[in-house]
């Protein structure tokens, strides 16, 4: 087994780790051909990461022109503690105005452990201004450097 194969997460190993994470840098191609990366608060719905932004915003932008992205997810501080999860798939723009109430109240619920009902109706006045990115995975990549067991 060579080192890639000893460090990458199993499937349930990258959900546990997804469903743990705070934010993913979301990646997109700007119009000159560069990266365009910014940290994102995120769902998954369905099995299928999903955020929710404002229309006009430049991941969007970027996203119609060429919905090739990657998702990225990290942690760890030293060498040996370093995890990560990069998804490599297309971008899915969907204008629906339940779907990114969905997105917003359930990181509503994740980021600021609030999950009054009241805050629905704001969330979904937010919602009417954003829309809803889903990211379909083609690739994903995983490592996990503890399982080296300190050897590397």
């Amino acid at each position: 087994m060579n080192r890639r194969q000893q460090i990458a997460m199993t499937a349930q190993e990258q959900q546990d780790f997804l469903a743990a994470a705070r934010t993913l840098v979301l990646s997109s191609i700007d119009s000159r051909g560069y990266p365009h990366a910014v940290a994102m608060w995120f769902s998954t719905i369905g099995g299928l990461v999903h955020m929710a932004t404002f229309r006009k915003s430049q991941k969007v932008l970027n996203i119609r022109r060429n919905p090739r992205v990657s998702l990225l997810a990290e942690s760890g501080a030293k060498y040996s503690e370093l995890r990560g999860l990069m998804i490599r798939g297309r971008a899915e723009l969907v204008e629906d105005l339940d779907l990114c109430t969905a997105i917003l109240a359930d990181i509503q619920s994740r980021y600021f452990d609030a999950t009054d009902p009241s805050v629905r109706d704001a969330l979904r006045q937010q919602a009417a201004k954003r829309v809803a990115i889903r990211v379909h995975p083609e690739r994903v990549t995983s490592w996990d450097h503890s399982k080296l067991g300190g050897a590397y």
